[in-house]
């Protein structure tokens, strides 16, 4: 489409023949990409809305300046013109958007499409304009805005790999005409573009975020945040741009990030953003600014050779030059997994197939506004490790199955967890609380085998022998059944082959539960992240959940522990009916 469209406009040269051309093919009727298809794309973000039969346009915005900047001082190739798709001249009329006072309508934005749909070329033009062209709001006349250019102007793509900026860099050295880099004195390098005497800068940034604290750039991309992990400091540079941008004068410095769709069990700054809308748009409210913008295959769309020509040419939007023939080959190749192409080609957020469960199933149980009272019957799970794992106690309501998550403690971060142990005289506390605080019929913990520093014994024998003796007494259902010295009542231990095998049938049991709907749970952020780490893994018994691999810093703890507290309810109803039979009073 941008081959086709500077083509079909090659003699149009001045700004307001490029802007008087956007007008009135804007001004058309809508033509729509998924017209007749049987699965109609799902529409996110105001690009692809309509008003009647006509492309929904803001009222105000000095996005038409910007198409004609580009028009002009911008190219495809020598003696062909930059003009951009119509789908793409939409979003940026949107993301310059202004209110009746040129305030901008959205302080930060995420563009989410395809494989292949030209991210880095619009990623590329909007970081020369924002360092050359008419990126800011200079009046009010008649109540439209007035453009200017941004007389300090430090634009930055970042990434959390020098090879993830390159994409959008290695566009820059033919992306302004001669007569613009002679106008503007442009000096582009590898990773930083000079212009105007060194007074504008546009920069390639990998930095940690320490470095990235306090810079004054003006605008920021954000690239592939699909990539942006905790692992690789991805989440505290978001934090970083976003604090930078919010304290820069008159909030006129904005970022905006280009992604791919995520993988939701990876917790990308991808997947924050995208909640972070989600959350917005769900309590009506548009004062936090967030523009997002996104077109995917809906949720029933097949990975068919029949389907999938009719998907692909539906979500592409305006993106044309993408082959469709070779985008279903891709699909349709066995060794690319579903949930790859379903990412990739349909712009679809999915678990990929190692994943226990899906984490926005999961993320759609959550009810943080129910409470436990004081008076619930609550069973309750504990998982301990003595410092790498984390270690963590989850309840579970008996009357209908809703996860609470009672308490975490894992390892800080850098320096301040070297030599770090559980503390495990806060654990006891805080189990002690419980008590307190609620109705506890049943305790079961696995502790760990690690032995104490201070003598022979296992780390947390003492604290559950403790556990036994102070609560046994009030526990209805034990851990092992029995009084004397074969019994105890919280000692639950899953290296016994048999605590396994039924450990995995709760896992089993507990991940059809999600996907059917079948509990609710508190929401909490670390149970959510420990849940979205679990990945599926095949026992002799069936499919149970793991870590990635033993020494990943993703942890699952509290995972374990919600089915464990699962387990345990369904253990206690068990027990309950049986003795209902039997007719034993208890």
């Amino acid at each position: 489409m941008a081959r086709a469209l500077a083509a079909e406009t090659s003699d149009v040269e001045t700004h307001e023949q490029v802007v008087a051309w956007y007008r009135r093919r804007l001004a058309e009727p809508a033509e729509v990409p998924w017209r007749g298809c049987r699965w109609e794309p799902v529409r996110i973000g105001p690009t692809w809305q309509l008003d009647g039969r006509h492309w929904l346009l803001p009222e105000r915005t000095i996005g038409w300046d910007v198409l004609g900047w580009c028009g002009t001082e911008l190219q495809h190739g020598p003696g062909r013109p930059w003009r951009f798709t119509l789908e793409q001249a939409r979003f940026i009329l949107w993301w310059y958007a202004v209110d009746g006072d040129g305030r901008w309508l959205f302080r930060t934005g995420t563009l989410q499409r395809l494989k292949g749909w030209g991210k880095d070329p619009l990623a590329a033009c909007l970081l020369f304009v924002e360092a050359l062209g008419p990126c800011r709001v200079y009046d009010v006349v008649g109540g439209q805005p007035v453009a200017t250019d941004q007389p300090d102007a430090w634009a930055q793509v970042a990434a959390v790999s020098l090879e993830q900026t390159k994409n959008t860099m290695r566009l820059m050295p033919g992306l302004l005409t001669r007569e613009a880099q002679r106008h503007y004195g442009v000096h582009v390098g590898r990773e930083l573009v000079h212009a105007l005497g060194d007074t504008r800068l546009i920069q390639a940034v990998t930095s940690s975020p320490a470095t990235l604290e306090g810079a004054r750039a003006t605008f920021v991309v954000r690239n592939e945040t699909h990539h942006w992990l905790a692992a690789n400091d991805g989440h505290e540079m978001a934090a970083v741009i976003e604090r930078n941008a919010t304290k820069s004068a008159d909030g006129a410095s904005r970022d905006i990030a280009i992604t791919n769709a995520y993988d939701p069990a990876e917790g990308s700054v991808a997947q924050q953003d995208r909640e972070a809308w989600e959350l917005a748009a769900a309590g009506g409210s548009l004062t936090t600014g967030i523009l997002y913008d996104s077109l995917e295959a809906p949720p029933d769309a097949p990975l068919t050779a029949e389907a999938a020509p009719e998907v692909v040419r539906s979500i592409r939007g305006d993106s044309v030059w993408l082959d469709v023939d070779r985008v279903v080959a891709s699909i349709l190749d066995t060794r690319n997994p579903p949930s790859r192409s379903r990412r990739f080609w349909y712009n679809q957020v999915v678990a990929s197939e190692e994943s226990w469960t899906d984490p926005a199933r999961f993320g759609l149980l959550a009810r943080p506004d129910l409470e436990v009272g004081p008076d619930d019957e609550l069973v309750v799970f504990f998982d301990g490790s003595k410092a790498d794992d984390a270690t963590g106690l989850v309840g579970c309501r008996v009357s209908d199955g809703h996860v609470v998550t009672l308490g975490v403690w894992q390892r800080p971060p850098g320096a301040r967890g070297r030599d770090w142990l559980v503390p495990r005289g806060e654990v006891d506390l805080r189990v002690r609380e419980v008590f307190e605080q609620h109705r506890v019929v049943a305790l079961w913990a696995d502790p760990s085998h690690a032995s104490d520093d201070m003598g022979g014994d296992r780390y947390w024998d003492s604290v559950l022998d403790g556990w036994h003796r102070d609560f046994g007494d009030r526990l209805e259902l034990w851990a092992v059944p029995g009084r004397g010295r074969s019994g105890h009542a919280v000692m639950w231990d899953m290296t016994s082959p048999a605590r396994q095998q039924e450990f995995v049938a709760a896992a089993e049991m507990t991940q059809r539960e999600i996907e059917d709907g079948a509990f609710t749970h508190d929401g909490h952020p670390r149970l959510v992240e420990h849940v979205r780490n679990a990945r599926a893994h095949a026992t002799r018994w069936g499919t149970s959940l793991a870590k990635q691999h033993r020494m990943s810093p993703r942890k699952v703890d509290l995972a374990v522990c919600m089915v464990g507290a699962r387990m345990l309810r369904r253990a206690l109803l068990n027990s309950r009916r049986e003795r209902r039979r039997s007719g034993i009073v208890w």
